[in-house]
């Protein structure tokens, strides 16, 4: 089992930046795919950012390429996501998610493959 717990959320004008972190009590961190995912009123949950915990080129959901980056700190069991350039089109619930991935050599970028997901923190960018 493992839990997650994100923070980092808030409220930030068009332009800015934030930085999600995402803390998971976890054994053998490096063995997950660890995910940011995003969902807004009325639409659905799209993935923004994917990484391996083991190593291995992250993926990035097309709205958000060259201005996310995922990162991870594996003596902490933290994933981060630094959001720059940030538009009022990013306004939504983030999520952190997990799935254990021992043997993987990739990950999965539908939501509905991750098993493990933290409560979520809101970011809101106003123009």
């Amino acid at each position: 089992q493992i839990q997650l717990v994100e923070s980092g959320g808030g409220s930030v004008q068009a332009g800015g930046s934030l930085r999600l972190s995402c803390e998971a009590s976890a054994y053998e961190f490096n063995k997950y795919c660890m995910g940011w995912f995003r969902q807004a009123p009325g639409k659905e949950r799209e993935g923004v950012a994917i990484i391996h915990t083991g190593g291995g080129s992250p993926y990035y959901g097309y709205p958000v390429k060259d201005r996310f980056t995922i990162s991870q700190d594996n003596a902490k069991n933290t994933v981060y996501l630094q959001m720059n350039s940030l538009k009022p089109e990013d306004t939504a619930m983030y999520y952190c998610a997990a799935d254990w991935a021992p043997y993987r050599p990739g990950c999965p970028t539908l939501s509905v493959e991750f098993g493990y997901w933290g409560q979520g923190t809101q970011v809101t960018v106003s123009s």
